[in-house]
């Protein structure tokens, strides 16, 4: 038969296990959420600013709440953290030349390159 001391020590042990995994698992990297889930969530924001919300209805949103579109979702901060590291100018330039299946000016006719960086940074989840 354990001792008390012996015990003690296997609980303290245990407890210690137990709290040093539920830490690991709680730092570790979420899971991941697929895109259907993301495009539903996209679907519900829009920029606080009544006239990007007008220019973000009329043109981005058409491709960025679709999870088949391939466009990166907005507020989908996964999605859009490697396009952030390009740099906001790249990003705009992109937008107005054009890229991959995102037509010149992404849809946006009235857009000037300010509207572009804001209607991009919300998008991306990096401002208003």
């Amino acid at each position: 038969m354990p001792t008390k001391h012996a015990t003690v020590q296997r609980a303290l042990a245990l407890s210690s296990t137990l709290v040093a995994t539920t830490l690991l698992v709680s730092c570790a990297d979420p899971k991941p959420v697929d895109r259907a889930t993301l495009a539903l969530r996209a679907e519900t924001l829009q920029p606080v600013d009544a006239r990007l919300a007008d220019l973000y209805q009329h043109a981005c949103r058409a491709c960025h709440v679709v999870a088949a579109s391939g466009a990166p979702l907005t507020g989908d901060r996964g999605a859009w953290h490697e396009r952030w590291k390009k740099g906001l100018p790249k990003l705009v330039d992109n937008a107005i030349a054009g890229l991959n299946g995102m037509p010149a000016g992404g849809q946006c006719v009235r857009c000037t390159a300010a509207d572009y960086e804001a209607l991009i940074r919300f998008m991306a989840g990096e401002g208003p």
